[in-house]
């Protein structure tokens, strides 16, 4: 195959492996994107990426010692952006782990083997309410006689200050 038949089928294997990364499936992702390494030149930046795919890819299968040793290797590689990126993740890496307390996890049940659920025992999970929307009620009719109807000469008081204000920016102008 030629280069840019090779780059364009490691960039086909390097985007399904970022697809199938994002699903769980990272044993997959990480042969994946061991293939899609051999298949470009590993300086180049595209290469740079799917070697930082590969370094956290490594990491969510839990080798991770092959991570930081990637992860060592990609911190002189030619790319800038590619060396800024590993030596963010190689400090992660190699950051100390906390000591968690037991409370402070939740705990995710294995529900692969259950058997499908019947449509009976989701009692109000998911069926939408077949309530009818309740009317307003009818506003209350306003009393003429309560409506304060005198002139407190605000407006007399706001357009005297108004002009006083553009005289005298006109006086200083």
């Amino acid at each position: 195959m030629s280069t840019p038949d090779r780059t364009e089928l490691a960039r086909i294997r390097y985007e399904t492996a970022k697809e199938i990364f994002e699903r769980g499936q990272y044993r997959e992702a990480v042969s994946l994107l061991e293939n899609a390494c051999a298949l470009v030149d590993r300086g180049t930046p595209l290469g740079g990426e799917i070697q930082i795919w590969l370094v956290t890819a490594h990491q969510a299968v839990g080798d991770l010692k092959s991570a930081v040793s990637l992860c060592r290797k990609l911190s002189r590689h030619p790319h800038l952006t590619t060396r800024q990126q590993s030596r963010r993740l190689l400090a992660i890496l190699e950051a100390p782990r906390l000591a968690m307390r037991p409370e402070w996890n939740v705990n995710i049940p294995d529900l692969s083997n259950l058997e499908e659920s019947v449509a009976s025992d989701r009692k109000g999970s998911s069926r939408p309410l077949k309530r009818k929307p309740r009317p307003l009620p009818a506003p209350q009719p306003i009393d003429p006689s309560q409506i304060n109807t005198q002139d407190n000469r605000f407006v007399w008081v706001a357009l005297l200050a108004s002009l006083a204000i553009l005289s005298s920016l006109l006086w200083l102008a």
